[in-house]
């Protein structure tokens, strides 16, 4: 079958009705018509029989697919990992010098842009609360993270966070989820030395899926709200156990290379069970359903073969009935031509004038001679047309159907059987006939 979701038994049947109604051989196509048509099979078979005649579809599709749905969470297990990772402290006397007289700088910036923020947000709603683009979102941090850094980092997943979800569940692998915080000061320094080291960016290729996006954008902060980091950057590692999509360590700070791969490693040594077991579980549940459609498609193989059993016998009766039927049909045709002929006979029998007498000096003494020997005779005019001589030779029951009528000496063959052209043959007179005739009748078929 196309697809490897199991039948139920009504489908199945349906799919086995569709077949015989459509006459469509490719029971995957089948399957295929029917599922597009919500398994309607009056639906589908009068838009099959439609499609073929040109005419318009009856059934309207369906909208595209909305966003697909995000795989069950569980944000917070027990033994969760939570890596906080400090700000290195300043280091000598110059450094703690620069930091000292930065921090009111800093600190009055920070609060005047979150006070800003927050009136504005007062005045209009946080336009990041509303998911237009979500794919669009992830386009856009890429293009601008490469233009920012370059783009020697490891490789971003394409899509949404829910796509990237259920990819990473489809395909049993981990998720690594970075938000990027464009207003921290940490973050420029974590994207060129930790994400653009050439460990990272290979481990991370190597082993899991990576998602990343902006908080700034309503993608990113619809994720930020769902994780609910605590500072920047931020990392969580994903992974299917217990059939939910499970954060199992979450890493807030400034790691930096080689720190952020001994974590990540550590953490999916500890959580390699779950996905061994899911992918065990799953292979056995392939192995099952597989099984189940290898024993459909013998149950359906092994049906076809049946009806093309009984398909088969109902044309050889029907062959059988047809050629009965002809026999039949033949043998009436032929007593409705003996009828016809018997009826010709008996008409034209009774338009022979009466045979004279035998001194009627016009008589003639005619004496057939049949084609298997046997000789009859009879009387007429000499007045009378040669026609009543065809007659009375055509109603003899032992006289061919197609013959002529021959002299003996001179040898001549008479004009008896009236035609379209002549209608009306001469009379035996105007042949020349004496009073005694010995006249031979021909089979023109032998």
């Amino acid at each position: 079958m196309a697809d490897n979701e199991e039948l139920t038994a009504e489908q199945t049947e349906k799919l086995i009705q569709f077949q015989d109604l459509s006459g469509i051989e490719e029971i995957g196509r089948c399957q295929e018509i029917l599922q597009r048509h919500n398994w309607d099979i009056e639906v589908a078979v009068q838009d099959t029989f439609n499609e073929r005649e040109g005419a318009p579809s009856v059934f309207n599709e369906p909208p595209p697919p909305p966003e697909p749905r995000q795989p069950t969470m569980n944000l917070q297990p027990p033994d969760q990992r939570v890596f906080t990772v400090a700000r290195r402290p300043p280091q000598g006397f110059f450094q703690w010098t620069y930091y000292v007289v930065m921090f009111p700088f800093r600190f009055a910036y920070t609060s005047v842009i979150d006070l800003l923020r927050f009136v504005f947000r007062l005045i209009r709603p946080d336009p990041r609360r509303n998911v237009t683009d979500p794919i669009g979102d992830v386009d856009r941090f890429i293009a601008k993270y490469n233009e920012l850094y370059g783009d020697e980092h490891p490789a971003f997943y394409r899509g949404s966070y829910s796509q990237a979800l259920n990819d990473a569940k489809r395909e049993l692998r981990f998720l690594l989820v970075y938000l990027h915080g464009d207003d921290h000061q940490d973050t420029h320094s974590f994207c060129r030395n930790t994400l653009g080291n050439a460990d990272v960016r290979d481990f991370i290729n190597g082993r899991v899926l990576f998602w990343a996006c902006n908080t700034n954008s309503p993608e990113g902060y619809r994720v930020s709200r769902a994780l609910r980091e605590n500072t920047y950057p931020f990392l969580a590692l994903v992974v299917l156990r217990q059939n939910k999509m499970t954060v199992v360590a979450r890493i807030e700070g400034p790691v930096d290379g080689q720190e952020l791969t001994d974590k990540l490693e550590r953490v999916m040594n500890e959580n390699e069970t779950s996905l061994v077991a899911a992918r065990a579980e799953r292979e056995e549940r392939n192995f099952t359903q597989t099984l189940r459609r290898e024993q459909d498609e013998a149950y359906l193989e092994s049906l076809r073969a049946d009806q093309e059993k009984e398909r088969t016998r109902r044309e050889g009766l029907e062959k059988l009935e047809q050629e009965k039927q002809k026999v039949v049909d033949a043998e009436l045709e032929r007593q409705r031509m003996l009828q016809e002929r018997e009826q010709r006979k008996e008409d034209l029998r009774n338009s022979i004038p009466a045979e004279p007498a035998p001194d009627h000096p016009d008589r003639v003494q005619i004496v057939l001679k049949l084609p298997h020997g046997e000789r009859v005779q009879r009387r007429f005019l000499k007045s009378d047309s040669l026609k009543h001589l065809y007659y009375f030779a055509f109603c003899h029951e032992q006289c061919p159907d197609d013959f002529h009528i021959v002299t003996n000496f001179p040898r001549r063959t008479l004009p008896c059987e009236p035609t379209e052209e002549v209608p009306e043959p001469p009379t035996f007179g105007e042949v020349g006939l004496g009073k005694t005739e010995m006249l031979f009748i021909q089979d023109n078929e032998a």
